[in-house]
Parts: structure tokens; sequence; C-alpha cells
């Protein structure tokens, strides 16, 4: 009996090593290309939506990225930092990733191609209980499809 359950967790790991490496391994070199080289995240000040002069410069250039490959469609996610609730971090996570959308939208990116979802403080980047993490934790991030 302790040899079959054994086996069983030793399968379940094997299995799990397995969907995590093909997963990783056959990104497209397209997607990797627009997250290194155009950049697919901007941060945003602390309890704000508004963006920076640096994110709408981050944000042109994905627009042009986008629009020269229009296969791709993305969903705009809305992060937060851990301060406040998570009703809050919610709906600010929100207007950042609509944010985001109404200026992709507005440089010409088709509205058809761009969803949008909220994780508030759900997903942090990076763990930390300081400045140097929250300002890596409030961000938009586009997750090209």
């Amino acid at each position: 009996m302790i040899k079959k359950i054994a086996l069983a967790f030793c399968t379940l790991f094997l299995l799990a090593g397995c969907s995590s490496s093909a997963k990783n391994g056959s990104q497209n070199p397209q997607i990797m290309e627009f997250e290194n080289q155009v950049g697919n995240k901007v941060f945003f000040s602390y309890n704000s939506s508004s963006l920076s002069q640096e994110a709408q410069g981050t944000l042109k250039n994905q627009a042009t990225w986008l629009k020269a490959h229009p296969a791709f469609s993305m969903a705009i996610e809305g992060h937060c930092d851990e301060r406040g609730t998570r009703e809050y971090n919610i709906a600010l996570g929100e207007r950042r990733a609509n944010a985001v959308k109404h200026f992709l939208t507005h440089q010409g990116v088709d509205k058809a191609r761009v969803e949008t979802i909220s994780y508030g403080k759900e997903r942090p980047a990076v763990v930390g209980d300081n400045e140097a993490a929250w300002s890596k934790n409030r961000r938009g991030v586009t997750a090209l499809k």
C-alpha cells in the first residue's frame, strides 16, 4: 500500500515538472520579444491609476508593436500593493487596467483585442513590506495571448 502511494506521489511530481518545463520551454518568441524589448509592464504611484510620462512612453511602444502584430489579443492585468482592503485593491486594480486599455485603444489598438482583469493585491511581483516592494507591485501588465 505504501509503495502505491509513493508511486502515485512520484508520478504527480514528474507530471508537474513536465508541464511547467513545457510551458516555459515553448514560449512564443514574439511574446518574449514584446516582454523583453518593448516592455509589458507599467507602474503606478500609490493609490493612483494615472499614467506617468514613463508609463505613457512604454504604452506607446506597446501600441506600435501591437498594431504591427494584429494576431495577438491581450489581457491587461491591474495589480496593487498589499496595503488596503481586498475590495479596495480589486477596484483600484480595475481602474489601472482600464487606464492602460484606454490609452492603448486611443493609440489605435482595436478594443476587441483587449480585455481587462484586476488581481488587486493577490498576485504580488515582489514580496516585501516596504516601498521598494510595493512600488513593483503597483503595476499594469499587458499579457499577450
